[in-house]
């Protein structure tokens, strides 16, 4: 099958969770002798045709020029080459400056396939119009599909409910970790199992401020690594409020999986904050590096993680856990997650249910 991949900004990743996902699902489909192409910002640092036998097709993005608006255009910009082409299938990305163009989308011999993402609308770091938007973009998403992808059990009861429409649950992989390296820790100049650790987008819906308020309160004052991109308007702020607790450091975003993997593995505490979307990409490496994991109280951590972590609500509850919580002590949590990753998560497993999903709605096309 010919299969393109639109509404992340490239590949290799040096984003986030949508252009990870689009590595893997584009390598693995690849590797099981299909023919795939995504489509790539022209801003993307990866200036070649092809990676590991993926083909790219950069698109002019003017996001730097232009800012939010400057995603729609990109977006715009790659459904009109798709028409240029002759695809089996399209898979989309979520929604959110894409599906104001759906019906510009390649109808003729080609399957339209949705990954619905989470709830972007209740994102608070929207304003209110904002989100009046994003929830016609949501709505416009399941008039343009063919089909849809759920990646947690909540959103695809939420479409149902919500659209009547029925969508395929498949989550987002993780490869195990087992090849650890105590050396990836050298530049952080923090000793093993003695630093905590976030992985996030500053966003507030990732409820860093309250983990790093928790943090700068907690008596212990073990090093506390926040890893993300920080240079923006709320990163800024979030490093301005916390800048007298030198403890707390802002690293930066780090896209060496490797070394990201090592640093959540020799982590005591890793936190995850997120409290919108289904399943999180860093939430399953994070159980696939052997993490101990601290996740933000809500449904779609809980459904993931079980009863295999602590959840926190407050800052009172981070301190706390900081406080008190050693990862030797909890080993039985780590490797239940483990286990989930290699039974239900595991990449390898994720590539097959999305190879079944375009077999499946390709043969509705013949």
């Amino acid at each position: 099958m010919k299969i393109a991949i639109i509404g992340t900004r490239g590949i290799p990743n040096h984003y986030g969770g949508f252009e990870q996902f689009a590595e893997y699902l584009a390598k693995g489909l690849v590797e099981r002798g299909h023919a795939i192409t995504v489509y790539n910002s022209h801003l993307h640092p990866y200036q070649q045709s092809e990676w590991n036998g993926v083909k790219l097709v950069h698109c002019q993005d003017p996001e730097d020029k232009w800012g939010t608006v400057g995603q729609f255009v990109y977006d715009l910009n790659c459904i009109l080459d798709t028409r240029k082409k002759s695809f089996d299938i399209i898979l989309q990305l979520g929604y959110t400056s894409s599906t104001v163009w759906g019906w510009l989308l390649p109808r003729k011999n080609c399957v339209i396939t949705t990954n619905m993402d989470g709830l972007e609308w209740s994102r608070s770091k929207y304003a209110k119009p904002v989100q009046w938007f994003l929830k016609q973009a949501e709505y416009l998403a399941t008039v343009f599909s063919d089909h849809w992808i759920s990646d947690s059990l909540g959103i695809q009861d939420y479409l149902t409910k919500k659209y009547n429409i029925l969508s395929t649950y498949i989550p987002y992989g993780a490869f195990p970790f087992n090849t650890p390296d105590a050396g990836d820790l050298a530049p952080y100049k923090v000793q093993e199992y003695n630093y905590n650790m976030l992985v996030a987008r500053f966003e507030p819906e990732n409820n860093i401020d309250t983990i790093l308020e928790g943090a700068a309160a907690a008596s212990t004052k073990t090093p506390f690594l926040v890893v993300g991109k920080h240079a923006t308007k709320y990163g800024e702020y979030l490093k301005e409020k916390f800048k007298s607790h030198p403890h707390i450091q802002f690293v930066g975003g780090v896209y060496d999986i490797n070394i990201l993997n090592n640093l959540r593995y020799y982590s005591n505490l890793y936190f995850h904050g997120h409290s919108v979307g289904g399943t999180n990409p860093s939430l399953l490496e994070a159980m696939a590096s052997h993490a101990l994991i601290c996740a933000n109280q809500n449904l779609f951590n809980s459904a993931i993680l079980e009863k295999d972590a602590f959840y926190f609500s407050a800052a009172k509850e981070v301190s706390d856990y900081i406080d008190k919580t050693r990862k030797e002590a909890y080993a039985s949590f780590v490797q239940n997650n483990l286990e989930k990753i290699e039974r239900i998560y595991e990449w390898n497993n994720i590539i097959d249910q999305y190879e079944n999903h375009f077999e499946t709605i390709y043969s509705t096309k013949k």
